[in-house]
């Protein structure tokens, strides 16, 4: 058992579900406990994601879950994400009020993409996803449920600024990652798949390619790595994406105030 209760109920719950659907398991352990808890199945190729930190941001969680589901067997199926398991239903469940899916544990490096693949990667992504016409949310839910995360009048403010461009904007809209990041990009042994769909959504493209360049910068990767992983996406100039890296900024800037102020003293 853990020391945090809230992980151990997590598994628990992953635990209880999984044997429910027949899943035939010896092990679970778990892999990760932050905004939400992943436990692995051993030695059944499968991992729950059991919803804790960030099922706060969803009202309809029913509803959210099923919509990442359905885009990430569409985009399992075209080879560019790690798909739902087969081996039960994918989900979603619910059990002890915890809310949970279940993926397929894909065995993978961990060790971050190089510029070129980051760009080819999300543009094989936005090709397959753009072909999608299933239901998602939309880019300016991301913005109602940041507004909900801080009193900060400022911050509001700036929300706001940034609707008409990002939030809002006229540019043309498809299904798009929501939270790219390289970390959510996993080097396998039949190429580089997108993992953590949890905030795929419909808006502009232009939303996961800005998310990659402040997150290149954020960890030190440079302007030259920058620019080749835009050479590689292609079709984008960087002096298109100001505004939407200024929301990815304040993106972080609100979720991390949020997240200090739930940790216990």
């Amino acid at each position: 058992m853990s020391q945090n209760p809230d992980t151990d109920r997590a598994l628990a719950a992953a635990q209880a579900v999984a044997s429910a659907n027949g899943l035939a398991f010896d092990d679970a352990v778990v892999l990760a406990a932050g905004s939400n808890v992943l436990v692995r199945f051993q030695p059944a190729p499968v991992i729950a994601r059991v919803m804790t930190g960030t099922v706060v941001l969803h009202g309809d969680i029913e509803t959210w879950l099923t919509r990442e589901v359905a885009a990430g067997t569409f985009l399992g199926e075209r080879g560019v994400a790690a798909p739902p398991t087969h081996l039960l239903p994918p989900g979603p469940h619910e059990f002890d009020g915890l809310w949970m899916t279940f993926w397929e544990f894909v065995e993978h490096e961990a060790t971050l993409p190089a510029a070129d693949e980051l760009g080819r990667s999300l543009r094989a992504f936005h090709g397959a996803f753009a072909e999608y016409s299933g239901e998602l949310g939309r880019l300016g839910d991301i913005r109602d449920w940041l507004a909900g995360l801080t009193d900060d009048p400022q911050l509001h403010a700036r929300l706001q600024e940034l609707t008409p461009t990002v939030f809002e904007s006229s540019l043309p809209a498809q299904g798009i990652h929501g939270d790219a990041c390289m970390g959510n990009l996993l080097r396998t042994g039949s190429g580089m798949l997108w993992n953590d769909l949890e905030d795929v959504c419909r808006g502009p493209v232009q939303w996961d390619v800005a998310g990659l360049v402040a997150e290149a910068r954020d960890i030190g990767r440079g302007e030259a790595f920058v620019e080749e992983f835009l050479d590689a996406y292609g079709g984008l100039a960087l002096d298109e994406l100001g505004d939407f890296i200024a929301a990815h900024d304040l993106y972080s800037q609100i979720w991390q105030t949020h997240a200090a102020s739930q940790r216990t003293p």
